[in-house]
């Protein structure tokens, strides 16, 4: 099992920016995925960015330029650093895991093919 922790949400005026954190404790991979994933309101969940651990990273199209997602291996933790931020980048965001083999491919942006997943934390855009 792994577990996942999300902190850095919060409120912000379009065009600021925020930096969400995912620490993740428990059993570990040498091979893995990990993602941030979104809920708006009234939406169905969508992928927003997945990062392997061979740093290969794939990013929806929405948020490309704009956001950043990288880890601090050493402590176990993932990062989106979100600018530019828009009203539509509102939403609960989750963090998730899988283990991984590199002959699978890109981590997905699907959040069905992650087992494990995050409380969330709330990022709220105005305008």
């Amino acid at each position: 099992q792994v577990q996942l922790v999300e902190s850095g949400g919060g409120s912000v005026q379009a065009g600021g920016s925020l930096r969400l954190s995912c620490a993740a404790s428990g059993d570990t991979y040498s091979s893995y995925c990990m993602g941030w994933f979104r809920r708006a309101p009234g939406k169905e969940r969508e992928g927003v960015a997945t990062s392997d651990s061979v740093d290969d990273i794939v990013y929806a199209d929405s948020v490309e330029g704009r956001f950043t997602i990288h880890k601090d291996s050493a402590k176990n933790t993932l990062f989106l650093q979100m600018n530019s931020l828009r009203p539509e980048d509102t939403g609960m965001y989750y963090c998730s895991a899988r283990e991984w083999a590199r002959a699978w491919g890109s981590c997905h942006l699907a959040d069905t093919w992650y087992p494990f997943w995050g409380q969330g934390t709330q990022v709220t855009v105005s305008s």
